[in-house]
């Protein structure tokens, strides 16, 4: 049986942002969460954001040609920062830009691991034959109502990236996605073979075993910065490389996320 390939990619960064809309709404859910926690919502905090909703990322790129033509029998919204209004729900809204007939959720609360989770569930919505091709949206956007040191502490911009896999026997082909404690146990499997790019997210700080073609990621998001890499970049590693190992360690947990791509050179 084929696996899912690469077919499409686009990526969003620091797009323009909007007036704050609905703020005051939104503080009332936000007191509302918070409180019992002994918290509160800081209004200017939450002002001076961007203000770039999800759904706006959404619209940024289903407007790609590959993203916007694609007709996925599964679409997953992946992110580890919140939407600025709690209000939406962002995976029917960028099914219905997508033909309007996929199973479609999003996940978060699992920080950088969301992007990996969203492919070992696209790939088993494959493998059952419930879904030849998806849609894998991962979003981050940066204005929050309480401070966030990982945000506040490392600037991040305001990004997205969109990957369409479809059945394929070539191209670039998702194999496998796992985690560990440390960054050298979790590529321990997935280094030594000849023809491997390995792609470092920014989050990798430890050392890493010895391989020959390595590329970093420059800082700038938590969860996005590896697919927007992907995005950019698809066409040409599965051109160039054997395999494609990307790995980030979340800053957070301390754990690292690896995905496995087989290229066709």
């Amino acid at each position: 049986m084929s696996g899912l390939a690469v077919r499409a990619a686009a990526s969003v960064r620091s797009p323009r942002g909007r007036a704050p809309e609905g703020v005051p709404a939104a503080l009332d859910y936000f007191r509302d969460l918070l409180t019992p926690f002994g918290e509160k919502p800081d209004e200017e905090l939450l002002s001076r954001g961007p203000h770039v909703h999800h759904r706006d990322l959404v619209d940024l790129l289903v407007a790609d040609e590959g993203v916007g033509g694609s007709r996925p029998e599964l679409a997953i919204v992946a992110h580890a920062l919140p939407d600025v209004v709690p209000f939406t729900a962002v995976a029917p809204h960028l099914t219905e830009h997508l033909g309007g007939r996929a199973v479609n959720f999003a996940i978060g609360q699992q920080g950088l691991a969301a992007p990996f989770t969203a492919l070992r569930i696209a790939s088993a919505y494959h493998r059952s034959g419930r879904a030849a091709e998806v849609v894998i949206a991962v979003l981050e956007q940066t204005t929050l109502p309480t401070a966030f040191p990982l945000v506040q502490e490392n600037p991040l911009i305001d990004s997205a990236a969109a990957v369409v896999l479809g059945a394929s026997t070539d191209g670039l082909r998702f194999v496998r996605a796992h985690s560990a404690g440390s960054a050298a146990t979790a590529l321990d499997r997935e280094l030594g073979e000849d023809g491997t790019l390995l792609v470092l997210g920014p989050w990798v700080t430890e050392d890493v075993p010895d391989h020959g073609a390595v590329t970093r990621v420059a800082p700038g998001s938590y969860c996005t910065s590896l697919w927007l890499e992907l995005a950019d970049h698809w066409q040409e590693w599965q051109r160039d490389h054997r395999r494609v190992v990307l790995c980030d360690t979340d800053p957070r947990t301390g754990r690292t996320h690896v995905a496995l791509f087989a290229g066709t050179p």
